[in-house]
């Protein structure tokens, strides 16, 4: 697993970097083939309390599985540790749903066949989400800042257009402090 840890306000000491090592190298228990953990680190000033460290960390796993958490706290330890859990918790439910919507299952050297339970409940489908409705629209080319006022206009969270210079699909979203993020494609390295 390659672990990557940055700061955008300063050095991690190297107290700190073991403790993320050692911490996030246990999710190793839970997901086999981690291939690359990035963690970001902040430490941010507000004006109803002190300082308050964040922790983002992106997990990439087996089969391009992307997990991602943050948490805000007092001290960096705790942030990590909240974060901890929340991947934790992330892996556990990918690696249920993939196993409860297989078709065909392998257990040693035989193939088994998981048939889904005929007692469907509320709770078990609020844990399986499907998707319920599909949308088509024309992807008009146009650049970002088109592509702000277009989300604006329409009140959404995010909105998918078709970068004007490169021609790519991107994707516009709202970030929680209020400013915008863009997700571009890029390849998938393996």
């Amino acid at each position: 697993m390659e672990l990557i840890v940055r700061s955008r306000t300063g050095k991690v000491s190297e107290r700190h970097q073991n403790y993320i090592k050692e911490k996030l190298g246990r999710l190793e228990r839970y997901l086999d083939k981690i291939s690359k953990v990035t963690v970001e680190v902040a430490e941010e000033q507000r004006r109803t309390d002190n300082n308050t460290h964040r922790a983002q960390v992106t997990l990439v796993g087996e089969h391009g599985i992307l997990l991602r958490a943050e948490q805000r706290a007092a001290d960096l330890t705790t942030a990590i540790d909240v974060v901890h859990d929340n991947l934790q918790r992330q892996i556990e439910r990918y690696k249920d749903k993939h196993w409860r919507r297989g078709k065909l299952r392998r257990q040693g050297n035989e193939i088994i066949d998981v048939q889904p339970e005929a007692n469907g409940t509320p709770a078990d489908e609020a844990r399986n989400p499907r998707i319920v409705r599909t949308k088509e629209f024309q992807v008009k080319p146009m650049f970002s800042d088109e592509a702000v006022e277009q989300m604006e206009l329409l009140g959404h969270d995010f909105f998918v257009f078709r970068d004007a210079g490169t021609s790519e699909i991107n994707v516009l979203y709202r970030r929680e402090d209020g400013n915008y993020g863009l997700i571009v494609p890029s390849e998938v390295q393996r």
